[in-house]
Order: C-alpha cells, then sequence, then structure tokens
C-alpha cells in the first residue's frame, strides 16, 4: 500500500468548500493529526474552521485499528456535531474510503469520506453528510501533509 495518510503518522492542512443543501458554498480550512499506538491502533483529529463565516468549527476524533496486512478497518467518531458514531474504512490503491453512521440518531444521519491520493504529499478529499436518504452537505478539499 503506497498511502501516506492514515497509514502513516502526520499532519496534514485542509483547504477548501463546504456546500449545504441551498446553499453557496463557504471556504473550510482545517487540519488534520494522524497518530499510531501499539497493536496497530491509530487516531486521527480533525479541526475544521470557516473563515469569514459564524457557522461553529467541527471538531473529529477517529479511534481505528487496522491489522497488519489488512485493507479493511472499523473505527469510532466523535463529532462535536453530530455525536458518536461507527465507521468502516476500505483501503484501495488510490483511495481511502470511509463511511460511518451516527449512534442512536433519529434523523438516521450518516457520512462518507474518500481520500484520493495525488501523491506522497497530497490528497483530495470529497465528503458528505445524509440524513435519511437525502444529502445535506458536501466539502471538497485538498489535504497537504506537513513536515513535522
Amino acid at each position: 500500500m503506497a498511502h501516506t495518510f492514515l497509514l502513516e503518522p502526520g499532519r496534514w492542512t485542509i483547504q477548501g468548500n463546504w456546500l449545504e443543501r441551498n446553499g453557496m458554498p463557504i471556504s473550510v480550512k482545517g487540519m488534520t493529526l494522524v497518530a499510531w499506538h501499539r497493536d496497530n491502533w491509530f487516531t486521527m483529529a480533525t479541526k475544521l474552521i470557516f473563515p469569514g463565516s459564524d457557522r461553529s468549527e467541527i471538531s473529529l476524533q477517529y479511534k481505528g485499528r487496522l491489522h497488519d496486512g489488512e485493507r479493511q478497518y472499523n473505527f469510532l467518531l466523535q463529532n462535536n456535531i453530530l455525536g458518536q458514531a461507527e465507521g468502516e474504512g476500505w483501503i484501495g490503491l488510490d483511495t481511502i474510503v470511509q463511511r460511518y453512521w451516527v449512534l442512536g440518531d433519529r434523523q438516521r444521519r450518516s457520512g462518507f469520506e474518500t481520500l484520493h491520493r495525488i501523491s506522497d504529499d497530497t490528497y483530495y478529499l470529497s465528503s458528505g453528510i445524509l440524513t435519511g436518504h437525502f444529502l445535506t452537505n458536501t466539502m471538497e478539499a485538498s489535504l497537504e501533509r506537513q513536515s513535522i
């Protein structure tokens, strides 16, 4: 697997656009930190801000486990807006795809993230959140690896 995002510890900046149903795109910026621990456990912390907007920041805390040689993993997600979620990820040759569902949510919210590898230091992210069967928002952004 040639992926550097998620599979290696690192710090990544995020820059792109956030789009909500019936709304205009707004600028989004952020940072993701990936760390690995004993027994193949990883943590990922992401913070998103919306410069020039009154929209509240979004913070996400992931914890998952990837067994050696595996291409699929499960994770827990804590999102300050959605609450607790469970998810799964698949690692493809050029893309990492994650899907999650919010636990105990009457609105049946779920989401997805697709990270396409452009180079060792650059990924393209597209993501979305659904309420039931309807897409409620999407995000498209570039991730750039920062030197530590």
